[in-house]
């Protein structure tokens, strides 16, 4: 008897659904030893609502997601070698960052910061990231 394939599907109901045609995460056969994300924006996967308090509170429901699609990839942030950060507005540059050099350990990875006409729902910031599994 064959082994079953790992699903490649990373799922968990700690991070928001997608609200498109979308994976909250992919790995497995088609990525290697590779974890791509979806962007996360700073949904509350509890209520489905976007949080409060700007920008700098919806970069850390972002990471917060992006923790938890991690997680159930079996990776950790630690695991992170490259993100994708979409502003709604270079002005909350500085927020947005100051969040961010909290919840990733050193080395930082790679970054690209993006600023995006428009966000999902109205949102301020976007992240996605690519880890690589040891």
């Amino acid at each position: 008897m064959n082994a079953r394939p790992e699903d490649p599907v990373i799922r968990t109901p700690d991070a928001p659904g997608a609200i498109g045609p979308y994976s909250q995460g992919r790995k497995g056969p088609l990525t290697g030893r590779w974890i791509v994300s979806s962007g996360q924006i700073g949904l509350d996967p509890a209520t489905g609502n976007l949080v409060e308090g700007g920008v700098a509170a919806e970069t850390e429901r972002a990471l917060t997601n992006l923790v938890a699609v991690l997680k159930a990839g079996s990776a950790t942030l630690g695991d992170v070698v490259k993100t994708t950060v979409y502003l709604s507005d270079m002005v909350e540059f500085k927020a947005m960052n100051e969040i961010y050099a909290r919840f990733f350990p050193d080395p930082k990875p790679a970054r690209t910061t993006i600023a995006a006409r428009g966000l999902p729902l109205d949102a301020r910031v976007e992240i996605e990231v690519w880890a690589f599994l040891p």
